[in-house]
């Protein structure tokens, strides 16, 4: 009687207890709106949660005069990508889009729960879609926090946002997940491998470029100056939190939980994630070990992210060895680039340019590897045009910014640190300037 319990058993033995037929084993329109509608939340709450991973990783990895901006800049941006995804943001990418972007109008919720009776017919509730899109808008906006640490202006970055996440972040979502152009020629990006993180990559990388280094960074003879950040276990910790966040990230991207094809392919999803994230590590640990003869525990968590990234365009068609191999490559190219972007004195802060833009690329460029239904072309096209886009749209802000209020702050107030020079606290104080005063 035990072994008839286990798997499907059970659900046999308890469908002919209740006098349901196998026959008759697929779940009601309304049951799969509500798993679809739980899958969404569930998937929504974990992305969300990674603003917090986005947070420690940023805290941890800038100076102790800085934590404190950092963690205002992330919970600030969170915010505001909430209003404007409900202020323009989700229509635009959503909402009679033509083939390149839908209408400037705020969102509705499609239903109520007042009502007597809910039409189940659309497979989830509107406002947990909306929820879902709207943290992965914030996801974009965390990765431009961290390049541009240490030296931007705090309301400049702010007001960069806005226009992020209201304007350009849903044009080019609509492209391919409003039915636009890109998804009619069969590009494919599957949870935002280019939607979300080269376009985060994009706008980070015009912003660095106008802002310039920190000062000190760069000496004249050329050499780099290495500038620690305030604390590694905190970044560690905050990559483990966008590690599980991922899983929401990737696995609810399935929008369907209402089926067992559904529930296999999110179970897929959720493994190909796990194991893309530990090829990254592992190929950062060796090549770090290879080109500098020792493990670089910063190369380590970006190696996580590289996976991440690099198996979000299509984590649900590789199998678990493609996915570890996809992610690895990830890693290694992380290893590469962050030395590459010190030859052109591009100075990112945390490393999101290597991961976000450069494994973005990479992951969506990697799509037909593994997905034939896929081609080529229309994923460079999607990489190309994206890319195009959100960089001549970045750097109009960012230089609009630049040439009416400034976005860089001044060198004093860059060598007090902007916890003083913006918010007038720090996060340490026992360890910063006002512990001198006692």
């Amino acid at each position: 009687m035990k072994k008839l319990l286990r798997g499907t058993g059970l659900f046999l033995v308890l469908s002919a207890f209740m006098g349901v037929s196998a026959a008759h084993a697929e779940v009601s329109e309304e049951t799969a709106y509500i798993l679809n509608t739980l899958l969404f939340l569930i998937g929504g709450f974990l992305v969300m949660w990674m603003a917090a991973g986005f947070c420690m990783l940023e805290a941890g990895l800038v100076r102790t005069k800085n934590v404190a901006t950092m963690c205002l800049k992330n919970i600030g941006l969170f915010a505001i990508a909430g209003i404007m995804y409900w202020a323009i943001g989700y229509n635009l990418m959503y909402m009679d889009v033509t083939s390149y972007m839908g209408t400037f109008e705020w969102w509705t919720a499609g239903e109520t729960a007042a009502a007597e009776a809910i039409d189940t017919s659309g497979g989830y509730a509107s406002a947990s879609d909306w929820f879902f899109q709207m943290v992965f808008v914030a996801t974009a906006a965390s990765i431009v926090s961290g390049t541009l640490a240490e030296r931007i202006k705090l309301f400049p970055f702010f007001i960069f946002v806005v226009v992020l996440t209201g304007v350009i972040y849903p044009i080019q979502g609509s492209w391919e997940w409003g039915a636009g152009w890109l998804d009619q020629m069969d590009f494919s990006d599957f949870a935002g491998s280019t939607l979300v993180h080269s376009t985060g990559g994009w706008a980070a990388l015009t912003g660095a470029i106008l802002l310039g280094a920190r000062k000190g960074k760069y000496a004249a003879d050329g050499s780099v100056r290495p500038i620690p950040g305030s604390s590694l276990p905190l970044a560690t910790l905050g990559t483990f939190i966008l590690w599980l966040g991922w899983f929401g990230f990737n696995g609810a991207s399935q929008l369907a939980l209402g089926s067992a094809i559904d529930a296999v392919a999110v179970s897929q999803i959720f493994a190909n994630t796990n194991m893309a994230a530990a090829g990254g590590v592992v190929a950062a640990i060796l090549m770090t070990k290879l080109l500098y003869k020792k493990v670089d525990l910063t190369m380590a968590l970006n190696g996580a992210l590289a996976g991440l990234v690099s198996i979000t365009a299509e984590p649900l068609t590789p199998t678990i060895g493609q996915a570890i191999l996809i992610g690895g490559l990830g890693g290694v190219l992380v290893v590469l680039a962050v030395p590459l972007l010190d030859k052109l004195k591009i100075d990112d802060v945390v490393g999101a340019i290597p991961v976000h833009l450069v494994c973005g690329i990479w992951g969506t460029l990697a799509v037909p590897i593994t997905n034939d239904a896929v081609p080529f072309m229309a994923q460079l096209t999607g990489v190309v045009a994206i890319g195009a886009f959100v960089s001549i749209a970045s750097a109009v802000v960012w230089l609009v910014l630049k040439y009416t209020m400034g976005i860089r702050m001044s060198e004093e107030d860059e060598d007090r640190g902007s916890d003083l020079a913006e918010l007038g606290l720090e996060a340490y104080p026992e360890f910063g300037h006002g512990s001198q005063k006692l």
